[in-house]
């Protein structure tokens, strides 16, 4: 779980910029690329939380 958050920090931001540039040019790929990294820390977050709540059950 632990590495989807971190190969979505690479992943989900160049997704965005070239998703971005194709509908809107440019500044929709800044923006794409933004709200792309910003998914990825969100989920990276989600799955460095799951694994700590996991290691304090033990």
């Amino acid at each position: 779980m632990f590495a989807i958050g971190c190969l979505a920090l690479i992943v989900l931001p160049l997704a965005g910029l070239a998703l971005g540039g194709f509908l809107a040019g440019p500044e929709g790929a800044k923006w794409g690329a933004i709200a792309g990294f910003a998914i990825a820390l969100a989920l990276s977050g989600v799955t460095t939380y799951a694994l700590v709540a996991a290691a304090r059950r033990r």
